[in-house]
């Protein structure tokens, strides 16, 4: 899309960047795509689309404090006033229609109950039956689509809903919401809903959307979005000081591949190769982390690592892991129904035990599911998970203290714990694989647990530094024993050729993680002969 196209199909956008022009005495930047080269930028001015009528602006102030403009139809005061009475008028009408039972339904109809009452449609086509409300076409396109975004959307946060650029969304009462956005960080926005008693009314609704009410009786809520993004809310005043607030977590459809993770420093080829055979051989792992630390993000990010034909079985609070697999059983926890209906992870991780599938993963483990997975890996079914630590003792700690109380004896049926952090360097807020950790076992005589330190993050020059290499007791112990070698050392020949796959990927700007996919399932199939390039 140029700007003259966004122009041209967007009236409010060509009033907003005349403002703009009126006041700073120059246009923002068109872009269509943004690169986190752009994070440099002291001082950025640029508008970039998330579908039409939507546009969002970025720009700073005279302190370089950056700024997040949603720019998106708005209503004068006159316009107000009709916009009430259509609402009101397809009020009155909607009883008579048939009860939608899907979103494309109900938008299917908002339209027809908005051309009952205006005679207008959508692309600016005109009905004519009787007496209808008087608007002009532009009026049709701008409260056809405030309609649909109260109803069917998320009402004042469908832009930043909208924009996949952004990875948190913060909200502290009614005119006080922050994003943090994957190119310029964390950014204060225009959205307002108002007043409190606005802001209420708006996450009892939401609440009620996802089957999770809310209430003073029950203030504090966990659920997730129809677009799979998490949601917290916190809803009494008596808990929130400064008024309601929520925080969303944003979910994307398309997982980040292993590629781009280790374009952008994460972790390494060699750290991304040794994960490969991990997987491909049957190992558990956890990725540990504090909280944004981008945990899920690498666990999904190497979840194709797993053979293609393999049965997965993911248990969940909110829906956030991706396998790529066509034999996926997909299953959520649900609190709702009372006592008797209540369903936690402990009861997806006991269904889990009965269903023999090649691979269990648990979005989080935070409570008493984690002894159900260190069960679920004595009777020899590998776990993936992620848990909040933030180093492997902090982890073994965890786990055999309450409420989970693993044995401490039984922890070595966990094979890595792979150690992840937002960390600051040079100025920069950088997600670092800063550990990988191999757990040996549990020594009666030292009254311990040994682990390995195979890959550790040196922040001096952010690399990644291969201590395991030839010193490995998953690779040669584990790995290299099933996979049949009578060297267990020519397994580090194998990891060798898996991390140059991966750079050979990541030189040909493979990054998209279907691409990345496919090459991964091609090599399972045939070797070297099924990658589309020569290594």
């Amino acid at each position: 899309m140029s700007l003259e196209e966004a122009l041209r199909r967007n009236p409010h956008l060509r009033a907003y960047i005349e403002n703009v022009k009126r006041r700073e005495g120059k246009i923002p930047q068109f872009m269509t795509s943004l690169s986190r080269d752009l994070k440099e930028l002291a001082h950025p001015n640029l508008i970039y689309p998330v579908g039409d009528p939507i546009f969002i602006h970025i720009s700073s102030d005279r302190e370089g404090n950056r700024i997040y403009t949603a720019i998106e139809p708005q209503l004068t005061e006159k316009e107000r006033e009709s916009f009430e009475a259509i609402t009101n008028k397809m009020l009155e009408y909607a009883p008579e229609e048939r009860v939608p039972t899907s979103e494309e339904d109900m938008e299917n109809l908002i339209e027809k109950l908005f051309r009952k009452v205006t005679g207008k449609g959508t692309g600016n086509k005109t009905f004519f039956s009787g007496s209808k409300i008087s608007i002009t076409d532009e009026q049709a396109d701008k409260f056809l689509y405030l309609l649909k975004r109260d109803i069917i959307g998320t009402g004042p946060l469908e832009p930043l809903i909208r924009d996949t650029y952004i990875e948190d969304i913060h909200v502290i009462g009614s005119v006080n919401t922050h994003v943090v956005h994957k190119v310029f960080g964390m950014m204060k926005t225009n959205i307002d809903f108002g007043d409190d008693i606005a802001l209420v009314e708006y996450l009892k609704n939401m609440g009620e959307r996802i089957g999770r009410p809310v209430s003073e009786a029950s203030p504090i809520v966990d659920g997730s979005l129809p677009d799979g993004s998490r949601i917290n809310i916190i809803f009494s005043t008596d808990v929130s000081k400064k008024g309601p607030s929520f925080t969303i977590r944003k979910f994307s459809e398309v997982p980040l591949s292993i590629t781009q993770l280790v374009a952008w420093g994460t972790l390494s080829a060699e750290e991304a190769a040794y994960l490969w055979l991990c997987l491909e051989y049957g190992m558990s792992i956890f990725v540990c982390g504090e909280t944004a630390s981008g945990k899920t993000t690498t666990l999904n990010s190497i979840l194709p690592f797993i053979k293609p034909d393999s049965k997965i079985y993911t248990a969940e609070d909110t829906a956030e892991v991706l396998p790529p697999h066509e034999v996926w059983q997909q299953l959520l926890t649900r609190e709702r129904g009372g006592e008797a209906g209540r369903v936690d992870l402990f009861d997806l991780l006991r269904a889990a035990l009965r269903s023999r599938p090649n691979y269990i993963i648990v979005g989080e483990i935070r409570g008493k599911e984690g002894n159900i997975a260190f069960q679920a890996m004595q009777t020899g079914h590998p776990v993936l998970a992620t848990f909040h630590a933030a180093s492997v003792k902090k982890m073994i700690q965890r786990f055999t203290g309450d409420p989970i109380n693993v044995p401490i004896t039984f922890i070595d049926n966990l094979n890595v714990a792979l150690i992840q952090q937002a960390v600051y360097r040079k100025g920069k807020f950088l997600r670092r694989c800063t550990s990988v950790e191999e757990i040996e076992g549990y020594y009666e005589e030292i009254g311990g647990v040994v682990t390995r330190t195979v890959f550790q993050w040196d922040p001096v020059t952010d690399r990644h530094v291969f201590r395991g290499l030839n010193n490995s007791y998953i690779l040669e112990n584990k790995i290299a024993q099933t996979a049949g070698y009578e060297d267990p050392r020519e397994i580090y020949n194998e990891l060798e050729l898996r991390a140059r796959i991966i750079e050979e990927m990541i030189a040909r700007n493979i990054l998209g993680y279907f691409e990345v996919n496919n090459i991964i399932r091609a090599f399972y199939k045939k070797g070297l002969e099924g990658l589309p390039f020569t290594i």
